[in-house]
């Protein structure tokens, strides 16, 4: 690999620091909750010492443990008690706030607990609690309620075949407050008659509060009927749990209670912030790769689709920048954010980021002035150690060398053990935060 290469691959690790930094869930907090002697401040909202009697938290997310521990920090020992919900590996020591790491993507049976410990603790609340509720991206997943007649069985599988058939995050979001007995609005009805404020960390295209981890405090404006429509329409109607499909053909037909609807009582005196989103990110990415002497364009933060098709729209838009300068002359810098989606084809190991950064190396090959990084910012890409890749020009020759085809590789979705050969892959660890995926991509002067 070259200098300039080497250099851009040094950028573009930087620019994703710098729009990690900007997403770190303790900041986001800090800047929505705040107290005085005489109030508490948060969402927007101003609400009296006099009028609290207990301050209760509860949460689910990847960031959520990073939220609560600035929240503590914030109220001390305000914070009556409290019960959030984290992916395996991202928990961190509270003081007065219960923890539970459970499965995701998949739901487990440690999920269900967590989820039982909030809804326990959420039926206690009386007209003069607060609850403060902390919700990031992978809430979803990690607060399985399941509905009456329905077991963790049922959603686990209906999570797998949402997932494998290419659905956006909204439609998967969409169908699992459905089967929900907490999502979908159905904790704010529990938490009845408590005050409810809640802090969003978006992981979702748009930032709307009712689809950020499934919106269990937020009216749902999806219905039964949509979540049938959406499963025929991929196809997986005849291959969703018995349970779960009755279920939504009874819902459709009218035979059971919708979720909470904008209007319902329920909603009354809830307040909601979102805190930090994919936008947010971009603009300390765009502030970063100009301070590196890059000519930047914020593109878009609403990126979605089909991986492999998205790549084929960054790498030509790289290659028009290097062959004509256009729409900036480099050396240049395009981000863009959002969340594409991979609708499985083969058995191999990877996620959206690295399949889209292989789609992309496929078509850069032998264009030795472009580096693209394809990442999430939560730091975990599917079922993988690696939070997406960096590829250049040289991706494919280097993985050829290695004795591995790129374009076999992709057909089996299997981006991963390649780009570990091309020493592409971008390994971060857990973030601590959740606002969808980045993508960076740089280009220089020829030589």
């Amino acid at each position: 690999m070259d200098e300039g290469a080497n250099r851009r691959r040094t950028d573009a690790a930087a620019i994703f620091a710098a729009a990690l930094a900007a997403a770190d869930p303790g900041r986001c907090v800090e800047r929505a909750l705040s107290v005085t002697a005489e109030e508490l401040r948060v969402a927007g909202t101003a609400v009296p010492w006099r009028d609290i009697d207990r301050v209760l938290v509860v949460g689910a997310g990847k960031a959520t443990p990073a939220m609560a521990a600035a929240a503590e920090t914030i109220l001390g020992d305000r914070v009556a008690t409290g019960a959030i919900t984290t992916k395996y590996g991202h928990g961190r020591p509270l003081r007065r706030i219960t923890t539970t790491e459970a499965g995701h993507p998949v739901p487990d049976e440690a999920g269900v607990a967590g989820a039982e410990r909030i809804l326990e603790l959420l039926s206690s609340a009386g007209e003069r609690d607060l609850v403060l509720g902390l919700f990031s991206g992978g809430g979803s997943a990690l607060m399985p309620a399941p509905a009456h007649g329905l077991t963790l069985a049922d959603k686990q599988e209906t999570t797998r075949l949402l997932l494998a058939s290419g659905a956006s995050i909204d439609e998967v979001n969409a169908v699992r407050k459905h089967l929900s007995a907490a999502k979908g609005g159905w904790l704010a009805r529990v938490a009845q008659p408590a005050r409810v404020a809640c802090l969003l960390l978006s992981d979702v295209i748009g930032d709307p509060p009712g689809t950020i981890a499934s919106g269990p405090t937020a009216p749902d404006d999806s219905t039964y009927a949509d979540c049938l429509e959406l499963a025929r329409r991929y196809r997986i109607l005849d291959r969703l749990p018995d349970p779960v499909r009755r279920r939504l053909e009874q819902g459709a037909a009218g035979q059971m209670a919708e979720t909470p609807k904008a209007g319902d009582a329920c909603f009354s005196r809830v307040a909601t912030q979102v805190v930090g989103n994919n936008a947010l990110s971009l603009a300390a990415a765009r502030d970063e790769s100009e301070r590196r002497g890059y000519r930047s364009l914020l593109l878009s933060s609403r990126i979605q689709g089909e991986a492999r098709e998205v790549a084929a729209v960054y790498a030509a838009m790289a290659q028009e920048i290097s062959a004509t300068g256009l729409p900036l002359a480099p050396p240049a810098c395009l981000l863009l954010g959002g969340e594409t989606t991979v609708t499985l084809r083969g058995t191999g190991r990877g996620g959206r980021n690295q399949e889209l950064a292989l789609a992309a190396a496929i078509r850069l090959a032998g264009h030795e002035q472009v580096t693209l990084l394809s990442a999430g910012t939560d730091g975990t890409d599917g079922p993988t150690d690696a939070a997406g890749a960096i590829v250049d020009g040289g991706t494919v020759g280097r993985a050829a060398a290695c004795g591995l085809a790129a374009a076999h590789h992709l057909e089996d979705n299997d981006a991963y053990p390649l780009l570990a050969a091309s020493r592409d892959l971008l390994v971060t660890g857990a973030t601590g935060t959740n606002v969808m995926d980045l993508h960076v991509i740089l280009v220089t002067p020829s030589a």
